[in-house]
């Protein structure tokens, strides 16, 4: 192996490996998402037994916002992932 295929592995490893930390980092918050939608459910629930009434915070008119940027995040990704 040559310097420069040494070289141009050691860029490619690189790359895959902040890919890696990237997802990782993605995951993260669609999990973070997703739990803290199922406990506002569970605490909707539970409040709705005790007749109370609760609406879900930060709700606003573009609701597929944060879908959308996650979509950006995942493009990008794999942009990076191709070059």
């Amino acid at each position: 192996m040559t310097n420069y295929e040494g070289s141009d592995l050691l860029k490619k490893v690189e790359r895959y490996e902040a890919a890696v930390t990237e997802l990782k980092a993605a995951h993260e918050d669609v999990k973070s998402v997703l739990i803290q939608d199922i406990l506002f459910d569970r605490w909707q629930q539970l409040g709705t037994q005790l007749g109370f009434k609760a609406e879900k915070p930060g709700k606003s008119e573009e609701p597929n916002r944060d879908l959308a940027q996650l979509n950006q995040q995942i493009s990008a990704m794999s942009e990076s992932w191709s070059r």
